[in-house]
């Protein structure tokens, strides 16, 4: 889920910087240390905005830098379980997919894809099922629901997250359209089909 948060923290201004406009600097070295870093809260910072420093900033004796103080807002990614999340296949593999969704990664287990038994083929970078005949490849979008997390927060982009589409109304986008279109077809319709399968 995005958000917008505030947050407080320090940078470090080496002295070669100080010839520098100031602003620009604060902003940059803001950016360069928070953006795609997690913070206690689980969350992922993305992208940095409206920084500005708090107070004068503080000399280490020894070190030369500038402590400096800031304050920021910022476009934050965190994570939630059983969350739904919308996302595109970006690896296909001989245990699930990866589906890439914000800016992390989840896996979609083999078991948790569809109700079918699902073939492997690697060559062509995709899973199909054997009765329904249904496909997954690489780039197609899905929609999934996370259901385990292990969040790495020194590396956000290694995290583990476990996500499933063997639930009502989850799963590739043209499987869900599909069924809509069963659900809500004219009830004529309907019973021409029965009747041709009879």
């Amino acid at each position: 889920m995005y958000r917008m948060i505030e947050k407080e923290d320090t940078i470090r201004i080496t002295p070669d910087l100080l010839r520098e406009d100031f602003s620009e600097v604060v902003v940059e070295l803001t950016r360069r240390n928070f953006e795609g870093t997690m913070d206690g809260e689980r969350n992922l910072i993305v992208y940095i905005m409206e920084v500005s420093p708090i107070g004068e900033g503080k000399i280490v004796h020894g070190d030369g830098a500038i402590y400096q103080k800031v304050r920021f807002k910022a476009l934050a990614f965190q994570p939630l379980m059983y969350e739904i999340v919308e996302g595109f296949v970006v690896e296909v593999t001989r245990f699930g997919v990866f589906i890439r969704f914000g800016p992390l990664d989840g896996l979609i287990h083999i078991s948790q894809i569809m109700d079918d038994h699902i073939d492997v083929d690697l060559n062509n970078q995709r899973l199909v099922g054997k009765e329904t005949k249904r496909d997954l490849r690489q780039g197609d979008w899905v929609r999934a629901r996370i259901v385990s997390m292990s969040i790495n927060q020194k590396s956000p982009r290694e995290s583990r997250i476990g996500l499933t589409m063997r639930q009502g109304g989850l799963g590739k986008f043209e499987w869900l359209e599909e069924e809509y279109q069963k659900r809500h077809a004219p009830k004529e319709e309907v019973a021409e089909k029965k009747t041709k399968k009879k």
